[in-house]
């Protein structure tokens, strides 16, 4: 199933995309008013949307509707640096060493933005793109080891971890250059876990004003989607509701000979086989 937020101008709504056209939930089954609730409902949720998914007929065109960020502001968002090989190397060639061990940073929630809102550059100077598997945790995750994680993770999105290069290394932890308002554009749904078959086995790329910059598959990555959970549940409890960014492939600005950041006007287009596409454009 494909999970949305939608706006018709009477504010935010949980709906299922069905072919080109949406499900109100909220219409059918009240309880559900949030994704969060959905997610937090677990499989007997799942399966009463299944039946409406079968069920009822569209209410809306996607064409007619605002999508919004997939699920209202979770408490975590979490995000890993230099996952593939290819970007360890662009990175150590402009000075940035190679982690130890798993490298995550905070993207503060107040920075997720719809699958097409614009991106407000803010005050950097050198804006950047990173198109990323995004991962949704279903169920409270400590202590699970890689072997269980598949266990808690309800879906999956696109994300773009746009960054701020030029306040990136203000902090160790890359909190400030990751975080402006805007910079974290995601969607355009939640794809559940159970339509996905192997998201170690999806191409993903993006484009910046129709040129192809990131070109990759989530095969590539160092440390996988489940030994990841496992990692950060090993310090922490994962909620559910949750977002984790799996690491950018190669071909960031940052990384170019010479460098080539976002400029105002600027279409950045992420896509992952199996799941979907976002599109934003910076404007401030």
């Amino acid at each position: 199933m494909k999970l949305v937020r939608f706006d018709i101008g009477q504010g935010p709504r949980s709906g299922l995309v069905k072919q080109d056209g949406i499900i109100d939930i909220q219409r059918s089954l009240g309880e559900f008013d949030t994704v969060l609730s959905i997610i937090a409902g677990g499989s007997a949720a799942l399966g009463k949307l299944s039946l409406l998914e079968n069920s009822e007929p569209t209410t809306h065109r996607l064409a007619d509707v605002r999508l919004l960020t997939p699920i209202e502001r979770p408490g975590k968002y979490l995000a890993i640096g230099m996952n593939y090989q290819k970007h360890v190397a662009e990175a150590a060639r402009i000075g940035v060493p190679p982690p130890k061990q798993q490298l995550w940073f905070n993207k503060q929630t107040s920075c997720i933005s719809g699958p097409y809102d614009p991106i407000d550059p803010g005050v950097t100077e050198k804006l950047d793109y990173e198109v990323e598997l995004g991962v949704v945790i279903g169920r409270p995750a400590k202590a699970v080891s890689a072997g269980n994680a598949a266990n808690h993770i309800f879906g999956y999105f696109v994300a773009n971890d746009v960054s701020a290069r030029d306040w990136q290394f203000h902090s160790p932890t890359f909190t400030m250059g990751k975080s402006f308002d805007t910079h974290g554009p995601i969607g355009p749904w939640i794809v559940t876990a159970d339509e996905i078959a192997d998201p170690h086995s999806l191409a993903l790329r993006c484009y910046v004003n129709g040129e192809l910059r990131q070109s990759s598959n989530t095969g590539e990555m160092i440390h996988n989607i489940y030994q990841q959970i496992a990692y950060l549940s090993t310090a922490f409890t994962l909620e559910a509701g949750d977002l984790i960014a799996t690491g950018t492939p190669e071909g960031v600005g940052v990384g170019m000979v010479p460098p080539i950041f976002l400029s105002e006007g600027d279409a950045v287009r992420c896509e992952i086989d199996g799941i979907g596409a976002i599109e934003n454009i910076v404007k401030r």
